[in-house]
């Protein structure tokens, strides 16, 4: 995959938190329900923690009770790249920033109407830029 944006290890891990690096450069995870956003009800766009690509929309989020901030579809396609993901004996598609190669979490076939999708995200590998209205 060719990404727009691309830095050296050493780059990676002075821009971000060691928990960050972690999940979004090592495909870790946060353990569940332990994320900022698996709760948050505050409207917005969720932009990737790494780069800042708008990735989610809160209108698309939803309470899963995974653990994990899930929503049905990305704000843009574009912005997200799927790859397969056969690690840990599981059959399961990667979500990737398209723009910075970013691991972010997982989607599964198992989510609500309209896409019938569930975008399984970790909190690290998100920002949450509020709505005008909520910063008013």
């Amino acid at each position: 995959m060719s990404t727009e944006i691309s830095k050296t290890d050493a780059e990676w891990r002075a821009e971000l938190t060691p928990e960050q690096y972690d999940v979004l450069r090592h495909k870790g995870t946060e353990r569940p329900f332990s994320g900022k956003y698996v709760h948050s009800k505050t409207d917005g766009t969720y932009t990737c923690a790494a780069c800042g690509a708008e990735l989610f929309n809160s209108k698309t989020k939803f309470e899963s009770g995974t653990g994990w901030p899930s929503f049905y579809e990305p704000a843009n396609l574009e912005a997200v790249e799927l790859r397969p993901d056969n690690s840990l004996f599981m059959r399961r598609t990667e979500v990737v920033c398209r723009r910075c190669g970013s691991h972010l979490g997982h989607v599964f076939d198992d989510g609500p109407q309209p896409t019938g999708q569930r975008f399984c995200i970790n909190s690290l590998a998100l920002d949450l830029k509020p709505s005008e209205d909520q910063t008013a």
